[in-house]
């Protein structure tokens, strides 16, 4: 029971945090509409990860990444993604000719979302660490930064200048391939920096997933002892039954 209100202590506090976010970013916004569509993915997902921390929980690590990506989400929301003061102040700084906070933004599309998928994939397939593990994440985040750009394309389409904010291109004609390579770099940054903690805490929250780690070879040897001993035991002479019922008009010495 303790240990139950210890691993849900770090998601509730991160969900305290990230409502606030919610309530402040929603107070008098540039843009209510652009607010709304920049905050759709926060709405969905707090209420997904309430609905499973008992029966489907993740890693801190994971836990940890959804916030920060939530809350760089609320942030653009709140000033739009061309209009954050963060975003100008690197624009001064840096000498940028336009302000790159949505590339902070589709960067971290990739690097959270990233250790999210490849948590999804060790649990709930037979996929194992390794090279097709990394690139089934890096290509699944790929498919879902195209997928956001795609409703992007469908929101300017519905919603004509009143989306423009929302797409946030700031006259760049190749707005939406830095996009989705941000995204994609953010996935692959993500793979090779924090795969070794998030093995960890893997390990730590379900130890059933251990064996997925093991070396090819103990993997066959394990599995050779497994069938050798099936096989023994599928072969082995049955004794035969012993008839203890003593004769009739017999008695034991």
């Amino acid at each position: 029971m303790n240990d139950t209100k210890a691993s849900l202590r770090l998601p509730l506090f991160l969900a305290v945090v990230v409502l606030l976010g919610l309530v402040w970013s929603g107070i008098g916004p540039y843009d209510r509409l652009t607010w709304f569509l920049e905050v759709v993915p926060v709405l969905v997902a707090v209420p997904l990860l309430v609905w499973t921390a008992r029966s489907f929980p993740l890693t801190p690590l994971a836990y940890v990444l959804i916030a920060v990506h939530a809350l760089i989400l609320m942030y653009g929301g709140h000033y739009t993604y061309a209009l954050t003061p963060f975003g100008d102040w690197m624009q001064d700084v840096f000498g940028f000719t336009r302000n790159h906070y949505d590339r902070i933004g589709h960067l971290m599309q990739g690097f959270g979302p990233a250790i999210i998928a490849r948590e999804l994939l060790l649990r709930t397939s037979p996929l194992r660490p390794g090279k097709w593990l990394f690139a089934l994440v890096t290509l699944s985040i790929l498919g879902v930064s195209a997928s956001y750009e795609f409703t992007e394309w469908w929101a300017a389409i519905a919603g004509g200048d009143a989306a423009g904010a929302f797409l946030g291109t700031q006259g760049d004609v190749w707005d939406t391939q830095w996009d989705m390579f941000l995204a994609g770099c953010g996935a692959i940054v993500a793979q090779a920096v924090l795969s070794r903690v998030h093995d960890r805490q893997l390990l730590r929250l379900q130890p059933s997933l251990r064996s997925k780690w093991e070396p090819a070879r103990e993997r066959g040897r394990r599995a050779g002892v497994s069938e050798s001993a099936r096989r023994t035991s599928a072969h082995a002479p049955v004794a035969p039954a012993v008839n203890q019922t003593t004769a009739p008009g017999r008695g034991r010495p």
